[in-house]
């Protein structure tokens, strides 16, 4: 049985860890040519590329906020592999602040990684997945996206603008073979979260509290994000465009009074 991504050409940004390095390793397994990225060329970047190293894997060092090196980035996918199949805009970066006390630094820096940075990498990959024919651009958004919950500004706007961005450039190339789509996950045990829940003064408990608001009852996991992300990828998903999958265990479907 072949694999599902075989001889597919795929980056995915924001792949050194967490949710992003969980899609590289599935991918790379399921027979696809992998470029992992991050603006940061510090332990985790080594790691993951001794981890993967081999001719189907590149690591490439871009920060996605700048659309220059975005670019570039493409460019040496082109040039090691020779096409570009998918394209997965997973880097971002959380931003929470108090809207009156945010400072203008604040706002920029979180639409410049999580929405100009999705925006940079699509338009730099759309142009060869159009000569080809073909292409599936997946964006990482967020239950942020969908639902609001207080004390998280300005990053819900931006999740909000990339289901635009991902809707509309999913409709604008629907005919031309390239697909364009979102997936929205809850809350992951990523690194980020597990410091996060560490900054507790009971993590366990803080845990299970985080767990008990689910309808599933447990948190999820970076590698079932990557399913899903799989999924839109693959040709198993060519009838798929402009949608939005959430992945967050049901929460955002509970009704609060």
């Amino acid at each position: 049985m072949s694999k599902r991504l075989q001889d597919k050409v795929a980056i995915v940004t924001g792949s050194t860890l967490g949710i992003g390095r969980a899609i590289a390793r599935l991918f790379l397994a399921e027979g696809a040519r992998v470029v992992i990225n991050s603006h940061r060329d510090d332990a985790a970047a080594a790691a993951i590329r001794e981890e993967l190293a081999g001719e189907h894997c590149l690591f490439v060092h871009a920060d996605v906020a700048d659309a220059a090196a975005v670019d570039a980035m493409v460019a040496k996918t082109l040039a090691r592999f020779g096409r570009l199949d998918i394209l997965i805009n997973n880097a971002g970066m959380n931003v929470f602040a108090d809207p009156l006390a945010m400072t203008r630094e604040q706002w920029q820096h979180c639409f410049a990684v999580d929405l100009d940075g999705a925006w940079h990498c699509a338009r730099a990959s759309l142009p060869a997945m159009l000569a080809q024919g073909s292409g599936s651009i997946v964006n990482v958004a967020s239950v942020h996206g969908h639902q609001i919950i207080p004390g998280c500004f300005p990053y819900p706007v931006a999740k909000h603008a990339l289901l635009g961005l991902s809707k509309a450039l999913g409709i604008e190339y629907a005919g031309r073979g390239v697909r364009v789509n979102s997936i929205s996950p809850g809350f992951i045990m990523t690194e980020s979260n597990e410091a996060w829940l560490s900054s507790f003064p009971d993590p366990a408990a803080e845990r299970q509290r985080q767990a008990a608001l689910l309808p599933v009852k447990r948190l999820g996991e970076p590698e079932e994000v990557a399913y899903t992300a799989l999924f839109l990828a693959s040709d198993e998903a060519r009838f798929i465009t402009a949608a939005d999958i959430v992945i967050d265990g049901g929460r955002s479907q509970l009704y609060h009074e």
